[in-house]
């Protein structure tokens, strides 16, 4: 069998025995096309150490219109695909390059921004009224900010699926995994204030409202009112600059705000990496370095203090 049906079915086996999400297997195929288009390879017998050494050369060297390079993370991320290409070829017993024998590229720590105190204060106080459209988006600004769920994950919540009574569900992540996420007082505040005004039928937890003089007519005539990831970040970003904040604000940054709230308010980095929903320890090690500010003022209330002063 040639390389690219090899590719092929490696997608299909992501997609269905693995049940990676539609997301991951179109990275994957993006990657891995890339690949084979810049070898002109057929064979996977043909791909080896020195074919490897002359891509990853190609990918530090590819630049777009504007002369910006690929960043070591994505460059990474093609790597990723690759080595797990070849674990699954390896898996059929296919002649193939081992896998253990790609290392990925060093890369600089990853740079975490979230909110400050009264950042995140100002954020989540800035929708205003009591139309409908104000009361989902506090609603969605302190679900995000309770919980840290990623946006993909926001979206599809359904109005059944979010227990207002325990003030706690369970969340489909990455990797369809299952874990359960916690809402603050004011989190369930804000949900039942909006779920409460709801006068649509629609399923999904948070809807759109169109702009028209009878929204309630114009939204009868919609399919499927559930907001998408790019609307969310449209709110966020539009509460943010209401909010005066500066930085840029998606999301994820409620998502590493959530994590650091935890963090330095004394949780321990193992309950963090669960309730984030990361596979990895090392994910969630990103942030520990935001908490090393309080080690300053750990050493300074605790060290010499058994010496006497000259």
């Amino acid at each position: 069998m040639d390389l690219k049906s090899l590719i092929k079915n490696y997608l299909d086996y992501l997609e269905v025995e693995r049940g990676r999400s539609k997301k991951t297997v179109e990275n994957y195929s993006h990657y891995l096309e890339r690949f084979l288009k810049w070898t002109k390879i057929n064979k996977p017998s043909e791909i080896d150490a020195d074919l490897i050494r002359e891509y990853r050369l190609f990918l530090n060297r590819i630049e777009d219109e504007k002369g910006r390079g690929l960043k070591k993370i994505t460059q990474n991320y093609h790597i990723i695909a690759l080595r797990n290409f070849l674990r699954y070829l390896a898996k059929r017993d296919i002649k193939s390059l081992s896998a253990e024998k790609i290392e990925l590229a060093k890369q600089s720590p990853r740079q975490v921004d979230f909110l400050e105190g009264d950042e995140l204060e100002r954020l989540l106080e800035s929708p205003s009224g009591a139309g409908p459209r104000a009361l989902r988006d506090k609603a969605l600004l302190e679900l995000l900010f309770s919980t840290g769920l990623r946006v993909s994950e926001l979206c599809k919540l359904n109005r059944n699926s979010v227990n207002l009574g325990k003030g706690e569900f369970s969340v489909r992540g990455k990797g369809e995994k299952i874990r359960v996420v916690f809402l603050s007082e004011r989190a369930k505040k804000a949900l039942r204030e909006y779920v409460d005004i709801r006068k649509d039928v629609d399923p999904a937890l948070f809807v759109r409202y169109p702009k028209s003089k009878k929204p309630e007519l114009a939204m009868a005539q919609i399919k499927d009112l559930r907001l998408t990831p790019r609307s969310v970040e449209r709110i966020v970003k539009h509460y943010a600059i209401k909010a005066g904040i500066a930085k840029k604000v998606t999301p994820h940054i409620l998502r590493h705000s959530f994590a650091t709230d935890l963090l330095t308010g004394g949780a321990d980095i193992r309950s963090v990496q669960t309730m984030l929903g990361h596979s990895s320890i090392t994910t969630t090690q990103i942030y520990t370095h935001i908490t090393d500010k309080q080690l300053k003022e750990v050493y300074q209330a605790f060290h010499g203090k058994q010496r006497k002063h000259s």
